[in-house]
C-alpha cells in the first residue's frame, strides 16, 4: 500500500463561543479564541490517501485531480470565510474547532473520492505551528 499527502492552504476567521454563557466563561475556556471581533488562522490542509500505483501511470491517483477535489469541497468554501457564518457545510451552532472541521473535511472528500482507485486515508488540518488535529474516519 502506498500513502500519498497532498496539502493545500486557506485563510479563515472564526469565534469559539457558547451563547448560553457569559463573556467570563466563554474567555475562561476559550481565551482569545472567543474574541467578540473574530480571530484567524492561516489552515494548512494535509490530505493523505492510500491505494496501489497503476501500473502504467504510477500514480495512486493523479495529484491534480486530488488537488481540484479538494479545492472544490473545502477550500473554495473556507477560504477567506468566517467559519461561524459563510460556510454552508458546518453546521449551525458547531463550535468550528480544529477537530470538528477535520472531521467535515473528511466527509466532504470520502464522498468525493468515490470512484477512484484508492482511498482516504487522513485529514490532517494544522491551525498554527504548534496545534493540529487528525481523523482517519
Amino acid at each position: 500500500m502506498v500513502y500519498i499527502t497532498r496539502i493545500e492552504r486557506f485563510n479563515a476567521a472564526h469565534k469559539l463561543w457558547v451563547e448560553d454563557w457569559t463573556e467570563e466563561q466563554n474567555r475562561e475556556v476559550f481565551g482569545k479564541c472567543s474574541n467578540k471581533n473574530w480571530h484567524g488562522h492561516n489552515y494548512s490542509l494535509h490530505v493523505t490517501i492510500k491505494g496501489l500505483p497503476d501500473p502504467i501511470t504510477g500514480f495512486v491517483i493523479d495529484v491534480k485531480k486530488l488537488s481540484e477535489i479538494i479545492r472544490e469541497q473545502v477550500v473554495d468554501h473556507l477560504d477567506h470565510s468566517n467559519l461561524n457564518l459563510d460556510v454552508d457545510f458546518i453546521p449551525k451552532g458547531l463550535q468550528p474547532t480544529t477537530e470538528n472541521l477535520v472531521m467535515l473535511i473528511w466527509q466532504r472528500l470520502v464522498g468525493a473520492l468515490q470512484g477512484f482507485p484508492c482511498e482516504l486515508h487522513a485529514v490532517k488540518l494544522w491551525e498554527t505551528e504548534t496545534i493540529y488535529a487528525e481523523y482517519y474516519g
